[in-house]
């Protein structure tokens, strides 16, 4: 189901919505609705006070139609005089026409995955960089990353499978500035009445899908709990002297593929030992990610979620 299709349908609240929520839902930036607004005439029809834009139904028609038209390749200028007429839109030189609109699921997603997704079909950085902080800002990084960011992942890598190589790029770039946004919210020193130990995150070797375990990381710095992330594709010795040099209370090894999830992996790790004789240390070891699904090592425990994880690791003590 396309979550683009829902939020067309219902109307702004009585009295219309403002440019940043307008922007938001578009998924282009506000500053580009003011432009439109000043050079073309695709302003409001009307301004509270004289002064506020307030953005009604038709209104919002009018820049969905420019939208649509600008991605297809129309100059900004002829896009806004067809809008404005009325006229059916001409057609667009071969090569040129635009990507696909990413079809999003509906349930827990917000509106903002719509805008997002369409910035990145349009491959426009700057507006997905403020709709990812203003949905980080505004929900916590657990939230939006359920409710926002994982929605359109999802939707993008859907579309990329389905396009084949034609779409690989929109989902490079959104990548890289989700990477970006989870690298900016800000961290809180360890405390260490929290009791919590180190946790320590890679990949599973071979594994370069490392996003759901740089939101982990995020968030377990942000609320302050000790954390060591070590990336993609972590090779197995490499993995072990991490274990061995940090002493984590607990490791979470991710694999996004069944591929890569090895029970081997698992065993390696949860067999290094530190400390002195007589008072030698293991690591409590979790996995997470799809790739487990079935192929769970007996007796480890699978980590379901952002907030699960969370959860988990800030319980599990000092070592």
């Amino acid at each position: 189901m396309d979550l683009s299709g829902d939020l067309l349908s219902k109307a702004p609240p009585e009295g219309g919505l403002t440019t940043g929520a307008v922007a938001r839902l578009l998924g282009v930036a506000p500053t580009t609705l003011r432009s439109w607004d000043r050079r073309y005439g695709l302003g409001p029809a009307a301004r509270e006070d004289g002064r506020h834009r307030r953005w009604t139904a038709a209104d919002i028609a009018a820049l969905r139609a420019m939208c649509r038209l600008t991605s297809a390749g129309l100059p900004p200028a002829e896009a806004a005089r067809t809008v404005l007429a009325g006229e059916a839109p001409a057609p667009v030189a071969p090569g040129r026409a635009s990507r696909a609109p990413v079809p999003l699921p509906a349930g827990r997603a917000r509106r903002e995955c719509r805008g997002l997704a369409r910035a990145a079909a349009r491959l426009d950085g700057r507006t997905m960089d403020e709709l990812l902080t203003g949905a980080l800002d505004r929900y916590g990084l657990p939230a939006a990353w359920d409710e926002v960011i994982m929605p359109v992942l999802h939707a993008v890598g859907r579309r990329w499978e389905s396009a084949g190589e034609r779409y690989i790029e929109v989902e490079h770039l959104l990548s890289w500035h989700v990477s970006g946004a989870l690298r900016r919210v800000p961290a809180q020193p360890p405390s260490p009445s929290s009791g919590a130990g180190l946790s320590l995150l890679a990949c599973v070797p071979g594994e370069t899908h490392s996003l759901a375990l740089e939101a982990l990381a995020a968030t377990l710095a942000h609320r302050g709990l000790p954390v060591s992330m070590f990336g993609a594709a972590l090779p197995v010795e490499a993995l072990v002297e991490a274990v061995r040099r940090t002493g984590p209370s607990a490791v979470v090894l991710w694999a996004q593929s069944p591929d890569t999830a090895a029970g081997a992996t698992v065993d390696r790790v949860e067999a290094v030992e530190w400390g002195v004789r007589g008072a030698r240390r293991r690591p409590a070891v979790l996995v997470a990610g799809p790739g487990w699904a079935g192929r769970r090592p007996p007796k480890t425990r699978h980590l379901s979620g952002l907030a699960h994880a969370v959860d988990v690791l800030a319980t599990v003590p000092a070592r």
